[in-house]
């Protein structure tokens, strides 16, 4: 089935996924911190529960990844791959907070081919299909999505709290806790940049790097490398998303720093 076809499948289940967690936000659940000191609670496995049973009912021949499932190598076997992170910004859905996103990729032959963000806490989704662009739905209506056309990486806008020196020249805007929902800014052009300097997971990315290049932007590792998923190891070195037009310059400005944290690791 092409991608396209499939999209409004997996947006309802994704929406579903949204639901249910948006049924226990705010609410009274156990949470805990995982071996890497990261948090999780029991809404993150119900949900990733929820979109085992019902992505891999939309494709049964697909491997899975997902945060919250221990890994399974025979998903290098497969073609197609769903690369999966039930609740995205899992800090900011604890405390409360709107910054998180129920994510959702399909990845064929290591490259992501459909993508859903649903942030039932936000009224929004984002979705993509490779080859058809990108949309955001809320309720506002559909946008279709554009990134930015700056070219000047002085003054460009980050989702970030606080800036290191070396990143002043920088203007920030409102930084969500989901990795998924910065870059998405990107895609709307409310961003012109966002990078992260360090090893993280496919399944944080995948949905988001979709939406973001169906929209006209540039998409990379954080040395200014292609992404590719459903690899041995599922993760890289950070993520690069900016204006077409500043790419270059932001590789540039960050190589020094992304080259020694990269091997240092």
């Amino acid at each position: 089935m092409p991608e396209h076809s499939l999209l409004p499948a997996v947006a309802a289940v994704a929406a579903e996924a949204g639901a249910l967690a948006l049924s226990r936000w705010r609410g009274d659940f156990h949470r805990w911190s995982k071996g890497d000191a990261s948090p999780v609670s029991e809404v993150d496995l119900a949900v990733d529960a929820f979109l085992r049973e019902r992505l891999l009912a939309l494709d049964p021949q697909a491997g899975w990844l997902s945060e919250e499932t221990a890994d399974a190598p025979d998903r290098l076997a497969r073609q197609r791959v769903w690369v999966v992170d039930p609740i995205d910004g899992t800090r900011d859905y604890i405390r409360g907070r709107e910054g998180w996103c129920v994510s959702v990729a399909l990845v064929e032959r290591g490259r992501v081919v459909l993508g859903v963000l649903d942030a039932p806490a936000r009224g929004e989704v984002w979705r993509a299909a490779a080859g058809e662009g990108a949309q955001r739905f809320s309720g506002r209506g559909a946008d279709r999505l554009a990134a930015s056309d700056r070219r000047q990486l002085a003054g460009a806008r980050i989702p970030a709290d606080a800036l290191p020196k070396a990143d002043r020249l920088f203007a920030t805007v409102h930084k969500p806790n989901s990795i998924a929902l910065r870059v998405a800014m990107v895609a709307a052009g409310e961003a012109d940049l966002i990078a992260t300097l360090r090893w993280g997971a496919e399944w944080d990315i995948a949905a988001a790097a979709l939406i973001a290049a169906e929209a006209g932007a540039r998409v990379t590792d954080a040395l200014g490398l292609p992404l590719h998923f459903n690899k041995p190891e599922p993760r890289a070195f950070g993520v690069l998303a900016s204006a077409p037009g500043l790419h270059r310059a932001a590789v540039d400005h960050l190589a020094d720093r992304a080259g020694r944290l990269a091997s240092a690791v």
